[in-house]
């Protein structure tokens, strides 16, 4: 069983979501958490897989159990001399055209520090000079209809040239913003929201490193 089957065999399982903006009616929609999507275990591929309380699912076919776990990603604060905040503005969905940080998934292999230094290579076509740990904070991030859990690392990072700024890859723009001048609710990512949160409040005390 593949996997596109796998995800294409969801059970329907509905939930009440926000009203449909042009609607007074709410709307009916699958809930994307892994336990109502993988039905299929992927070692026998028989149709077994029962969600247990532990966030795992086991097959009782073959007793093969798999754990919904989190997958770590990055965020990473840049600032300028005046101590703006550099956000980016979303090519794609999740949260397309909403304000992020600079950031992804961590690649197999890789740690959290390589992540930041790739990610801000990739996004930005910056290079990092130097990576202050700061916070990490949960996340939940829906992609093809199912639910992924993150843990955000979030990373005060020290940058060799910023005049070498420009959007890449998933980013449109790239632009700095004073702490008292940021929307929260223009960020998409409620952990990024979060983080911001964090570095408007740690601005207003003292320097973040």
């Amino acid at each position: 069983m593949s996997l596109s089957e796998n995800f294409s065999t969801v059970k329907t399982i509905l939930i009440f979501s926000r009203p449909y903006r042009h609607s007074s009616h709410p709307i009916m929609m699958l809930s994307p958490h892994p336990r109502n999507v993988l039905k299929y275990c992927p070692k026998c591929g028989k149709k077994s897989f029962v969600y247990q309380e532990n966030d795992s699912l086991l097959c009782d076919a073959c007793g093969f159990r798999f754990y919904i776990n989190s997958s770590a990603a990055v965020a990473v604060l840049i600032t300028d001399k005046q101590g703006r905040l550099l956000l980016t503005r979303r090519k794609f969905e999740p949260h397309q055209g909403m304000l992020d940080l600079p950031g992804g998934f961590v690649d197999v292999g890789e740690t959290g520090e390589e992540a930041c230094i790739r990610e801000i290579k990739e996004e930005l076509a910056l290079d990092i000079e130097k990576l202050h740990y700061k916070i990490s904070v949960p996340n939940e991030y829906v992609y093809g209809g199912v639910m992924y859990f993150t843990l955000d690392l979030t990373f005060h990072a020290e940058i060799k040239d910023l005049n070498t700024l420009k959007a890449h890859d998933d980013v449109v723009e790239a632009l700095f913003f004073s702490p008292e001048d940021i929307n929260l609710n223009k960020i998409g990512a409620t952990s990024i929201r979060k983080i911001v949160q964090w570095f408007i409040d740690q601005s207003a005390k003292e320097s973040i490193d």
